[in-house]
């Protein structure tokens, strides 16, 4: 398996990656059935390539299956997050991955703990609905579309939102 088989995916607050996640799908898609056979399905798919403790069983099944319905471009209820957490949207170019180095970078400098995820999927960057690469999307807002921002700007963004999500 490549690392491009690797997805993360939200499971109790954190991000996991997942070998295999979109393998695992398209093995299911044609099947189909109750959303518990989908993720006893997808769980014994992803647990070749993956370890799932025991005590997270039911979280990984539901976050499975909230992948899947993502999938078939179905209505979700996303994971309840709570703190900072940041989405770089774009298909991997030259200037997204730009972006989402400078996040980190930046995260790593001001010592502050978030979720950080690169929403490379075609289907998810169109529920989106933006007209530019990359985007920078924090805590669910849309704050910079079509550039990478000066990491001047982006830390204002980020210290922003820490301190809306800690207050």
């Amino acid at each position: 398996m490549t690392e491009d088989n690797i997805k993360q995916i939200m499971i109790n607050e954190h991000l996991v990656g997942i070998v295999g996640l979109d393998d695992a799908i398209k093995k299911i898609l044609p099947k189909g059935g109750s959303d518990e056979e989908i993720k006893n399905k997808l769980l014994q798919e992803i647990s070749i390539h993956n370890y799932i403790p025991s005590s997270a069983h039911d979280a990984y099944a539901n976050a499975l299956l909230r992948e899947f319905k993502i999938a078939q471009e179905m209505p979700v209820d996303a994971e309840p997050v709570h703190g900072l957490n940041i989405e770089v949207v774009g298909l991997g170019c030259a200037r997204c991955d730009q972006l989402e180095n400078d996040v980190r970078d930046l995260l790593s400098e001001m010592k502050i703990a978030a979720g950080l995820r690169h929403v490379t999927d075609i289907k998810e960057i169109a529920r989106y609905k933006l007209l530019g690469s990359p985007a920078l999307v924090i805590n669910k807002k849309v704050v910079s579309v079509g550039e990478v921002p000066p990491k001047s700007r982006i830390r204002e963004w980020i210290i922003e939102a820490f301190d809306q999500t800690n207050n």
